[in-house]
């Protein structure tokens, strides 16, 4: 092979990937990459190569060379565009990007959007335990983010050459590959094979290259940065001096690497458009509890009560274990002389609207302000295109995020996602959600990101980058669930860490302060007596009436008087006058009811206990619902009484089992959770019990008795309650699968370098119709998705909360009016035509 087919094959291969089979938007991607170079990039290319080659024909062998080396080093398999391969003789990264440690100054993909893990499945013949078999992954559709899921496998056929052909598909809600029933039907054919060979003939088809999917931010000034550094090596690392000649073969190369580079950086452009654009809110519901509408409109319970739907939603009830086989509709509502009413038993039973979808708008109907009344939005949805989209929405309104983020949690069979991450790979999933969601945060806000020891290092000066190091408060030092034991040589692990950040110092603990202690009695004056540390002190009420106040007994005061001075100006510990006509003693809100507690005097921040940067006296992991990593509710109540108040939203978009909307709805906190996996609906652990996130929420919100078993429900005597709505969000892959390009216009230009060739094209453009005899355009959103929520989509494109939402209309909160029926085309262009 010559250097110049040697080139010509590695670009092609760039541009047009790994081969890979099956139906995605991944694949429709690779047909117009492999397209853009057939009809484009190569052509033009030769042409130009040919001409600029014409002064110096002897300088063909070494451009094609050194154009190979330089960019045979930036592509990945999958198409990402990044650091591939860096040879340790390149000594201007040697010392950065190496295979055994990728971060050492920085990581070596912070220029690249995350998008997910995946595998490149082809179909292929095998032969294993003498038998032959064949997979099919024509029709796989890949995973749509970053879910772990499972291959089955489908018997097809038994082929003329009495191969075994199977199709393959992933793994949707749970099923399975039915492997006794393929035994059954090959047994049928006259074939004999035991189940553990064809379990081997499964897993040598699935030993297939796992690769991570990136798209770079800025591919154009990236590989135009990296080919300056490459030639400023070449240059100066040999001679000293170069013919005018020379010079000019050098500048050739330039000229035509940048060409190259524009190429490129145009498809990659167009990617990270699709990235970025706004996504589309898909299959939406609401669930609200019977008391909430019961308070507005009492005769909808019964509209509901006698809706088809009902049996449905109380087959829900059961499988919740919130009801069991004796209940009876008409035990909802109680009759006495006062009249009808509901039964205090069922009055929090969780009305799912998915059953009832004709009386929905009458629902919402029932609130003047509809996003004002929500308690919180579930959002199923890769994080980064939720926090995105959502961005215009919830720009500086959330007080408080909490997120616990995997690392390397491949090795256990119950986590829910795909996750054998590098370090470099980790910290790019990270670092742009967590950029992003800063921005969801009003000044007074703050973060915590919980940690392991794998990846506490990476997190730290992440975080200092994102949120200025003066704005970190602490490290918070809580339990692990299991136990890791590691080698003998080292400690066990049984700790991880809280690291806490706010968005704005002094903005956020003034504010802090102010909040906890406005409704706290009025500030008495500490008289120290005696030694220096007494049990005995007296103190002077708001009266002016000398009262002694006493430590229990085998204790002292812990501080001395100059001491608490100044800790009371700074808000920090508060020493009030009885309200129940107690001489002694300190008084402090328990469940907002002033209660008599023998302590001595300690920091006073909402807590249970002083505040420090030791939580250990918890539980940091809890396993009620079946999860391997689900942080404790008593963990994130201290968290977020720390840094919330109630109304306050709070935000998780590494949700996990749910425990922070969970906690956050109980401590009546508004909340955002955003979650990728299947789980969100339904999740099975090895103790056979269905879970997922929406099933504990509607758990949550009926609350009632000893029912909800989770964490704090019993200590702050959660009674149920609640409304909030869950959707799904339109996902990057599903835009690559419906985005569609016009070949005859594609190509076209006269300056494929200079020009964005991808302009014109029609993106999604088929959902307008354009009616020229009345000079207008109609939108048909129905040509993309089924079930769009254009209210919810709008709100999140516009910025504005939702007022009331009708039939025909989306009410704003700031008196907009959008007709729903007769959508202005302009208003949706971002989200169809980028």
């Amino acid at each position: 092979m010559t250097k110049e087919q040697r080139f010509f094959n590695a670009l092609k291969e760039i541009f047009i990937g790994a081969k890979v089979e099956g139906e995605s938007g991944y694949i429709n991607l690779m047909k117009i990459k492999s397209r853009y170079y057939e009809s484009a990039v190569f052509p033009a290319l030769q042409r130009d190569i040919e001409k600029a080659l014409k002064p110096f024909p002897d300088f063909r062998e070494e451009l094609f060379d050194k154009l190979y080396t330089f960019f045979h080093r930036y592509f990945s398999k999958s198409g990402s565009i990044y650091f591939n391969y860096t040879p340790i003789h390149q000594n201007v990264y040697e010392k950065i990007y190496t295979d055994e440690k990728d971060v050492v100054l920085f990581w070596k993909t912070h220029m690249l959007y995350y998008v997910k893990t995946d595998r490149l499945f082809n179909s292929l013949e095998i032969e294993s335990d003498g038998a032959k078999f064949f997979f099919d992954a024509s029709k796989l559709e890949h995973k749509k983010a970053n879910e772990k899921r499972d291959l089955i496998y489908e018997f097809k056929e038994v082929r003329k050459d009495k191969s075994i052909s199977f199709l393959v598909y992933y793994s949707e809600r749970g099923r399975q590959t039915k492997t006794d029933d393929i035994l059954k039907q090959l047994k049928k054919s006259d074939i004999t094979i035991t189940q553990e060979n064809l379990e081997r003939a499964f897993r040598v088809f699935e030993k297939q290259s796992e690769v991570d999917y990136f798209i770079n931010k800025n591919a154009k000034q990236f590989l135009r940065e990296q080919f300056d550094l490459w030639m400023y090596q070449y240059l100066f690392s040999g001679q000293t001096e170069y013919a005018e000649k020379r010079i000019k073969q050098l500048q050739t190369l330039k000229e035509i690497a940048f060409n190259i580079i524009d190429f490129i950086a145009q498809f990659e452009d167009e990617l990270v458009r699709i990235w970025n654009k706004p996504k589309f809110v898909l299959n939406s519901n609401y669930v609200i509890t019977i008391d909430r509408i019961a308070e507005k409109n009492f005769p909808l319970v019964e509209t509901i009560l006698k809706h088809a739907g009902i049996a449905t939603q109380i087959e829900e009830w059961k499988l919740l274990g919130i009801i069991d086989n004796k209940f009876k509709k008409t035990d909802v509502i109680a009759t006495d002389l006062h009249g009808k009413s509901l039964s205090k038993q069922y009055r929090t039973l969780p009305i799912d609207t998915k059953y009832f979808k004709d009386l929905e708008l009458v629902v919402l109907g029932l609130f003047d302000n509809l996003d004002q009344s929500l308690d919180g939005w579930l959002i199923k949805s890769e994080n980064y295109q939720a926090l995105n989209t959502i961005l215009p929405k919830f720009r500086d309104q959330v007080q408080q995020i909490y997120i616990d983020p995997p690392f390397n949690k491949e090795k256990d069979a119950n986590y829910l996602y795909s996750v054998k991450y590098k370090n470099s790979s980790w910290l790019s999933i990270l670092e742009s959600r967590v950029r992003l969601s800063r921005e969801l945060l009003q000044d007074s806000g703050n973060i915590f990101l919980r940690c392991d020891y794998n990846g506490n290092m990476l997190a730290r000066s992440m975080m200092d980058e994102i949120y200025d190091d003066g704005n970190f408060k602490n490290e918070i030092v809580v339990k692990r669930g299991k136990i890791q034991f590691g080698e003998s040589s080292k400690y066990t692990v049984s700790t991880d860490s809280l690291y806490w950040y706010a968005k704005s110092d002094d903005y956020y603990f003034n504010k802090f302060k102010r909040a906890r202690y406005a409704h706290e009695p009025k500030q008495s004056n500490m008289i120290l007596r005696g030694e220096r540390f007494p049990r005995e002190r007296i103190f002077v009420d708001e009266k002016g009436k000398q009262r002694t106040l006493l430590s229990p007994p085998n204790t002292h005061f812990k501080f001395i008087q100059t001491k608490v001075n100044k800790m009371t100006e700074q808000g920090l510990i508060w020493l009030g006058r009885s309200r129940d006509g107690l001489e002694s003693g300190f008084m402090e809100l328990v469940n907002e009811k002033w209660t008599k507690t023998e302590l001595v005097p300690s920091y006073k921040l909402n807590l249970d206990k002083a505040i420090d940067t030791n939580w250990t006296d918890i539980s940091g992991y809890a396993s009620t619902w079946g999860f391997d990593t689900e942080n404790s509710e008593l963990l994130l109540r201290r968290a977020l009484e720390t840094g919330s108040e109630e109304t306050e939203i709070v935000c998780d978009f590494f949700l996990g089992s749910g425990t922070t909307i969970a906690v956050a709805h109980k401590l009546k906190r508004k909340w955002i959770g955003i979650e990728l996996g299947e789980h969100i609906y339904s999740f099975s652990n090895e103790k056979e019990k269905k879970s997922g996130i929406l099933i504990r929420m509607k758990e949550v919100l009926f609350g009632s008795g000893n029912h909800e078993p989770s964490g704090i429900s019993r200590e702050t005597k959660w009674k149920g309650g609640g409304f909030f709505k869950y959707y799904e969000m339109e996902q990057y892959e599903e835009t690559l699968k419906k985005v569609k390009y016009d070949e005859n216009t594609l190509f076209s230009s006269t300056k494929p370098y200079d020009n964005y060739i991808f302009l014109k094209d029609k993106k999604l453009l088929d959902v307008l119709e354009i009616d020229y005899k009345k000079n207008k355009v109609n939108v048909n959103l129905s040509t993309l998705y089924d079930h769009i929520d254009i209210a919810e989509t709008l709100s999140n494109l516009k910025g504005k909360w939702i007022k009331r939402i009708t039939k025909d209309e989306v009410v704003f909160d700031d008196g907009e009016t959008i007709n729903l029926n007769q959508l202005d085309y302009k208003l949706i262009k971002d989200l169809i035509w980028w």
